[in-house]
């Protein structure tokens, strides 16, 4: 039978653990090392950085960990697959051959490029989301270091797994299979124990990267390096594959992996099997991220403390409100959010304050900067007592904005340039299927008796990860046990979701079913506002949304609480 392929894992962002190569190289035996190295916001950032530079728009921190992970690399026999290419693959693959040349370690360079289009007026960038298949026909040119521009995140693994095995743009339930192991890995200790809802009781001080064994038939086991910290279970892996999806198809341009098949299995200590995945011919469009500047944003966090809170935070609102209209300046958006922090008869000051924070946006730098900045600090000696801020008031920052379109995938090209320099062009699937909603699955009988219930907080009997798609955010909800999913599927619906999470009263919530998980995934339509780049509200990437609904109590029956297998959370 044909070994499977270990493909880890050393970046879940740009800026993630330097360390984090070598540790994987060194940690124990892998086939295949991938970095993610780009967001929404990250292209956003290498943009402007071009702009500054046109030779870089890549991710410079890769370089750096290959300083020292080249030569581990070539010794154990390790590819490397990154997308740490940017806004220029070309660039950051000669960067490499350079510092292959000068520390004398001979690798074989490729990269794939064709992701980046045409920039409309008014944006910044412009890149499609490609597959695997350029990275595929690289590593089968011999390459050792692969580097690309925007492919979608689960493409650093359908790639050298299609590689290894020999898959074609038919073998469906493989690439799925290998998609869904891509997303596991991708976001990197995500799927070790953190940001985990059940974190306690864990070694989670320093948690390993993961992997991801892969067989033939595309299904994989989730583990990590033994004697690295953090934890994989049921509950780690189930938390990633909910992470920043929607609905039972999860489309790419390999293809649409059906995640209501999905099986996952506890295959030993720290290891957890992903069986069962079907596949369906992907799209006939591929997905274009444009970014663009948005503006300029400044921000002031107001400190009120002790007594008469409220009444302290309308006071310098008015006040503000007045300098700003004197002043002349009246930015575009003028936003307060009040943040009781404050506890009554506190121990400490700052346990006894509360945070009011401003924020305005306008297209003109000066409408945010000094006007802004002026009008906060001449309050200090004329406002409510106790005024202090938390920092001073800046110039203004440029803020940005995401934007998704789709195209036809044929009219993006998809270009492997290997090792020796020839330009291979690789055709997008032939066969496609437009993306459509699946029908709901039934809900599961409800508990037959549940008896008498209490207030408690959801997370006693359910996990949950959220996360960010340009404005939308994602919720993804799982219950511990069986009994527990069997309440929560009639329990938590749109309706209850909305009065839990009342942010979320005035915006479209779309409520999708995933029983194999015991899941339920909401997306949030809007609550980003313009996405992350233009930090529209207090947790503006939607991380922590999930934590919040754990946190809302609700009438849940005691039975359940009893004997859910979920550790304790406390308020």
């Amino acid at each position: 039978m044909t070994a499977p392929l270990r493909i880890g894992n050393a970046s879940g962002f740009y800026g993630d653990r330097f360390d984090a190569m070598r540790e994987m190289l060194t940690g124990g035996p892998l086939d295949v090392l991938t970095g993610d190295y780009l967001a929404e916001l990250t292209m956003l950032i290498l943009g402007r950085s071009r702009l500054k530079d046109p030779t870089r728009g890549y991710a410079t921190t890769f370089l750096r960990q290959l300083e020292e992970g080249l030569g581990l690399a070539h010794e154990r026999g390790v590819k490397i697959v990154a997308n740490a290419g940017g806004l220029n693959p070309a660039g950051l693959a000669d960067a490499v051959r350079e510092l292959a040349r000068k520390a004398g370690v001979p690798v074989r360079v490729a990269h794939v490029e064709g992701d980046s289009l045409p920039v409309p007026e008014g944006f910044l960038t412009a890149n499609a989301y490609l597959g695997g298949a350029g990275i595929a026909a690289c590593l089968d040119a011999g390459a050792d270091i692969v580097v690309t521009g925007r492919v979608t995140d689960a493409a650093l693994v359908t790639g050298p797994a299609a590689a290894r095995f020999g898959w074609g743009p038919g073998d469906l339930d493989a690439l799925a299979g290998a998609v869904v192991a891509g997303h596991v890995l991708e976001c990197g200790t995500q799927a070790t124990g953190g940001n985990y809802s059940f974190f306690r009781g864990h070694d989670l001080r320093r948690p390993g990267f993961p992997i991801a064994e892969i067989h033939a038939d595309g299904s994989s086991v989730i583990t990590k390096h033994d004697g690295t910290g953090g934890v994989v279970d049921l509950g780690t892996v189930t938390a990633q594959l909910l992470y920043e999806t929607g609905g039972a198809r999860y489309a790419g341009p390999d293809v649409t992996a059906r995640l209501d098949t999905v099986r996952l299995t506890q295959d030993g200590p720290d290891r957890v099997r992903i069986s069962g995945v079907r596949g369906e011919a992907p799209p006939p469009t591929l997905k274009v991220g444009l970014n663009r500047l948005g503006g300029w944003r400044n921000e002031v966090v107001f400190v009120l403390t002790g007594l008469d809170i409220e009444a302290k935070a309308q006071l310098v609102r008015e006040q503000f409100e007045d300098a700003l209209t004197r002043s002349g300046a009246e930015p575009d958006e003028v936003r307060w959010e009040l943040s009781r922090t404050d506890r009554a008869d506190a121990a400490t000051e700052e346990t006894a304050s509360a945070l009011l924070r401003l924020v305005v946006r306008d297209r003109d730098q000066e409408t945010v900067g000094r006007a802004v900045s002026g009008a906060a600090i001449e309050l200090a000696l004329g406002s409510y007592p106790g005024f202090h801020v938390t920092a001073p008031p800046g110039k203004g920052a440029p803020y940005g904005v995401f934007e998704a379109r789709y195209v036809p995938a044929g009219e993006v090209p998809h270009i492997a340039v290997l090792p020796d320099g020839r330009r291979e062009s690789l055709a997008p699937p032939a066969t496609t299927q437009p993306l459509r909603d699946t029908e709901q699955p039934p809900l599961p009988a409800p508990l037959p008796d549940p008896g008498p219930t209490r207030p408690a907080p959801l997370g006693r009997i359910a996990g949950a990860r959220s996360g960010d798609k340009g404005g939308d955010a994602n919720v993804g909800v799982w219950a511990v046990d069986d009994d527990a999913w069997r309440w929560l599927a009639h329990e938590l619906t749109v309706e209850r979701f909305r009065e839990l999470l009342p942010e979320t009263a005035g915006l479209t919530v779309v409520r999708h079913l995933l029983p194999n998980l015991r899941a339920l995934n909401f997306t949030v339509h809007g609550l980003l506002g313009e996405g992350v780049a233009a930090q529209h509200r207090f947790d503006p990437q939607a991380k922590a949304v999930g934590e919040w609904l754990r946190s809302r109590h609700l009438p849940i029956p005691v039975s359940l609480l009893e004997t859910a297998h979920a550790p304790e959370a406390h308020a």
